[in-house]
């Protein structure tokens, strides 16, 4: 299936999803925010890919949220309604909202890590992207900027729930306050990247490698580290002891165990099944 924002292949469990539009910068179009969470929930529910590689194409990374969200036909904004009574108007725009965030949610809900590659701006939007991602590596040149700050408005998408988890809250605060750029630099110095690359295309294959030993990796044994991570984070230190006792009175069953020691005996690379497809009503 074709996508006007993405480019999509996946090969040896590994899904490499590319926003495509680099001369337009990667602007987040109305099509941007169907077509992400249709990929990324298709992907997770089929099993087929171990790990999601998120790139991008151009000078920047995405230079954030489009006009034609806000405006045109297009929009699924309150302004659609504008005849509508004031309550119902602005009940319209919060589900908008909602809309927006949950199509960034779908990376922190899919079964597989997500690992977001940065070259050039991440500029607003973006931010909200790559922080509902798993992991984020970037360019030496790369920058990014709460730039909501810049235009009068509050970020709203998931950046100031998320970004405070990653970084230091006072960093936080200080770029959301400032609307200030980050410099790829800054960002490794305070944990945001995991890593800086010289180059794009060095940034590319370097993820992509270490996508690959993810996806060598038990996918279960990976999918249950990312629901106990993400679990953790907003959650007690009991609540989630409490949680990974109950997952692996169901989840663990040792298969993937005994294939891992098997393997090792014969000096071969472990093979293990991919996720069974999550259940739905066709």
């Amino acid at each position: 299936m074709g996508y006007r924002c993405f480019d999509l292949t996946v090969s040896d469990g590994i899904a490499h999803l590319v926003l495509n539009r680099g001369d337009e910068l990667n602007t987040m179009v109305p099509e941007f925010w169907r077509e992400l969470p249709e990929i990324v929930d298709g992907l997770s529910s089929s099993g087929e890919a171990r790990v999601l590689v998120l790139s991008s194409t151009g000078r920047h990374f995405t230079a954030g949220m489009d006009l034609s969200v806000f405006t045109g036909d297009a929009s699924i904004l309150g302004m659609a309604h504008p005849d509508a009574e004031l309550g119902r108007q602005r009940s319209q725009l919060r589900l908008a909202a909602k809309l927006l965030q949950d199509s960034f949610t779908v990376l922190e809900r899919a079964r597989m890590p997500v690992l977001a590659a940065v070259q050039g701006g991440c500029v607003g939007g973006g931010v909200d992207l790559i922080c509902a991602c798993d992991c984020r590596y970037a360019t030496a040149d790369a920058f990014f900027v709460i730039q909501e700050t810049n235009i009068g408005m509050t970020a709203d998408v998931g950046t100031l729930q998320r970004l405070p988890k990653l970084i230091p809250e006072g960093v936080a605060r200080e770029y959301a306050y400032t609307g200030r750029r980050m410099s790829a630099a800054r960002t490794y110095e305070v944990g945001l990247v995991n890593q800086v690359f010289d180059t794009q295309d060095d940034l590319v294959a370097g993820v992509l490698e270490i996508a690959a030993e993810i996806a060598a990796q038990s996918p279960l044994a990976v999918w249950g580290c990312k629901e106990m991570l993400t679990y953790a984070r907003d959650h007690s230190v009991a609540d989630g002891l409490n949680y990974i006792a109950t997952w692996q009175t169901g989840m663990f069953q040792g298969g993937d165990m005994a294939e891992s020691f098997a393997a090792q005996a014969a000096t071969r690379d472990p093979e293990f099944d991919d996720l069974l497809p999550e259940p739905r009503f066709d």
